[in-house]
Formats: C-alpha cells, sequence, structure tokens
C-alpha cells in the first residue's frame, strides 16, 4: 500500500473504535462526507467490506475485526515512540489521559496533581470520570486508578493511596421514625439510594464484611445515580441510606449530619492505585505524574 494511504488507515481504525461517522469526524476534525469517502475509497482498494453501517451504529465487518486488530496495535506503538521522542527535548511534555471515580478524583488525583502541574505545563491531562473499569488499552488511556482488588494482573500498578473503608450512612431526618437495621437483610425494608454501574447495566450490590462473614446485599429505593457525591447530597438530604467511602462521611457524622448503620458491616478494601500498560514506561510525562501520585506511608 503507498504509504500516503497511511492515512486512510488512521481513519479506519478511528471510525471503527468510535463505532460512529459522526464521532470520528469530529475527532479528526474532518466532514463526515469526506470521511465516508475516505473508507469507501479504502474499502474498494481492498476489496472488501470494512464497515457494516446501519442508520445507529458502524461496526466492523469480520474482515474490519482483522485490520483493526492487526494494524491499530501498530499504530498505537506508532505514537507511544513518537511521544517518548518528543520527551527527550528539555521540557517534558505529552496529553496524559486518566480515567477515574468522581471520588478518586476529587479525594486523590487532583489534590496531588494540582500541586505539580503548575511547574510543567507543557504537560496536559485529561481526567475522564469512569464507573465502568474501562479497558484503558483499548479506550486510548494511559492511566486507570481503581482500587488495588480491580486492577487487571497485565499492568503495572502503583498504590497511590491508603486503604478504603466502606460503610453505610443515613441522617437522623430520615433515621427518626425508622427501625435501625440490625443485619444486612434489614436493609430490604428502607429506601436505599443506589449507584448505576454502566458495565453491567445493574446496580451495585453493597458489599458488606463483618469478621469472616462476607455478604452482598441489592437494595432498593427512589434514587439512584452514577456518581459518588450526588449519592452524598442525597442521604444528607434525607432520602434514604447510603452505601459510601468512609473519608467523605467523617466530617458529616462528626457534625451530626449523617451516623453510621450496620458500622460492624464496614469492610475496608484496597487503596487505591495508578494502572497502565508497560509499553507507557517511557515517557517522562507519565512517569512525572505517577510519581506526583505514589502513595507515600
Amino acid at each position: 500500500m503507498p504509504r500516503e494511504n497511511f492515512n486512510d488507515l488512521l481513519a479506519f481504525i478511528t471510525v471503527a473504535r468510535a463505532q460512529s461517522f459522526t464521532k470520528a469526524a469530529a475527532q479528526m476534525g474532518v466532514s463526515q462526507s469526506a470521511l465516508s469517502h475516505t473508507i469507501r475509497a479504502l474499502e474498494t482498494r481492498l476489496g472488501v467490506r470494512l464497515l457494516t453501517r446501519t442508520t445507529r451504529s458502524v461496526s466492523p465487518t469480520e474482515s474490519g475485526e482483522r485490520l483493526l486488530n492487526t494494524v491499530a496495535p501498530r499504530f498505537d506503538e506508532i505514537e507511544t515512540e513518537l511521544k517518548a521522542v518528543t520527551e527527550l527535548r528539555d521540557k517534558p511534555a505529552g496529553t496524559i489521559r486518566i480515567t477515574a471515580t468522581d471520588h478518586s478524583t476529587r479525594t486523590v488525583l487532583w489534590p496531588k496533581l494540582s500541586k505539580v502541574l503548575k511547574k510543567y505545563p507543557d504537560i496536559k491531562v485529561e481526567i475522564i470520570t469512569d464507573y465502568g473499569l474501562s479497558d484503558i488499552v483499548a479506550d486510548r488511556y494511559d492511566i486507570g486508578i481503581r482500587n488495588g482488588n480491580q486492577v487487571a494482573k497485565d499492568m503495572i500498578a502503583v498504590r497511590i493511596a491508603p486503604d478504603m473503608r466502606m460503610g453505610i450512612v443515613g441522617s437522623p431526618a430520615y433515621l427518626k421514625n425508622r427501625k435501625l437495621p440490625a443485619k444486612p437483610q434489614d436493609l430490604t425494608a428502607h429506601d436505599c439510594i443506589n449507584l448505576r454501574l454502566p458495565t453491567h447495566g445493574s446496580f451495585y450490590a453493597w458489599e458488606l464484611k463483618k469478621g469472616a462473614r462476607e455478604v452482598q446485599v441489592r437494595v432498593e429505593g427512589q434514587l439512584a445515580f452514577n456518581g459518588t457525591y450526588q449519592m452524598l447530597d442525597a442521604a444528607l438530604a434525607g432520602y434514604g441510606l447510603a452505601y459510601l467511602p468512609a473519608d467523605i462521611v467523617q466530617s458529616h457524622i462528626a457534625a451530626g449530619r449523617l451516623q453510621w448503620v450496620l458500622e460492624d458491616w464496614s469492610p475496608t478494601f484496597p487503596g487505591l492505585h495508578a494502572y497502565y500498560a508497560s509499553r507507557r514506561q517511557s515517557s517522562r510525562a507519565m512517569s512525572l505524574i505517577i510519581d506526583a501520585l505514589r502513595h507515600s506511608e
């Protein structure tokens, strides 16, 4: 294939990953019609159909899937090496894309990164809030932030925070005329504030632990959110019980705005870790970000 047609392959990869001509055109800064023409021309030269188009979505054909799986990683490697060469200049530079929950962003990521980013104006950081446990390689993130037990074994992981305690809380106004739960099963009689998980399209089951006993409870209530702080606000407003990280409710408990429920069933999970693929190690910008996040006892 002529060298000038490499851009056509990049166009195909962008469309296949975005599963949309509209989104891909916006990412590339070209018109949708021009991008569609580029893909049709590539398919004509190769003599195979690469994408299946419907009115609602775009997906790779069998030939397109094979091309995507074999060619896209090569372009990713080239992009990574170009970033590494660029960073050999005096000032570290580049864009670091991070996927994290709102809780980890507010309590760990931003407090730590805000202290160092002003020193390195050529490093750009994108933080994408996500509870979906994204595949950071497939979704082209540089770093993922998750609890230690949620990190894939083939990733390099660095602890960035101490172990995290979770617990159930409710406001005095909500609990005033209700019987306090004595065991996890009693939660089914309460209004509970749910967390929607995009990965499975379902609500998060509350994970509780007391000694060697572990249970998962699926709760119901009037409200559900896809973020920690909306759940906290709803609990403070008296809309029900919420299952939240202890570090963001402690001040409210001390002030009497919230109180623990089933406190002896509060579990502790491995602390937050920053994880990344091994091929990202050569980036100076990556090293600076990881060092800034690294947890010290």
